[in-house]
């Protein structure tokens, strides 16, 4: 019988760009071999432009994804919940295997700032792939 792919959460205040960012890395990465999701505490209207400039410049296209809320039933689901800058209103469950990236905030950052978050951000999603045992 196959293992179920682990869930992982990303979330940030506004899931416009380094939750956004790094659902994307992970997808990409991972391929079927991982579910992702992500949310914020306080959801943007859209994603960043500038950070969906830098990820097209890496072949990966965000344009079409919207910033949602996360939420109680996804914590639930994830299996790990990666934090990125949301402070007190970062969802906490027990069991849960938590991570909390100290990632700039991409926001109002110009691209070429932009680019260093997208960066890192690929730096620790190939770290927690391997953490998880998934090959890229």
């Amino acid at each position: 019988m196959p293992e179920t792919p682990p869930t992982v959460l990303f979330v940030c205040v506004h899931n416009a760009g380094r939750s956004q960012m790094a659902a994307a890395w992970l997808e990409h990465l991972a391929g079927g071999g991982v579910r992702v999701l992500s949310g914020g505490s306080i959801p943007a209207a859209e994603v960043n432009p500038a950070a969906v400039a830098a990820m097209a410049e890496s072949g990966l296209d965000i344009s079409a994804r919207t910033p949602q809320p996360w939420t109680e039933t996804a914590v639930r689901q994830a299996d790990v919940v990666i934090t990125m800058g949301c402070g007190d209103t970062c969802p906490f469950f027990p069991g849960k295997r938590y991570e909390d990236w100290e990632v700039a905030d991409p926001a109002g950052r110009p691209l070429e700032e932009v680019r260093a978050v997208r960066d890192d951000i690929e730096r620790r999603v190939r770290g927690l792939m391997e953490s998880l045992g998934l090959a890229s």
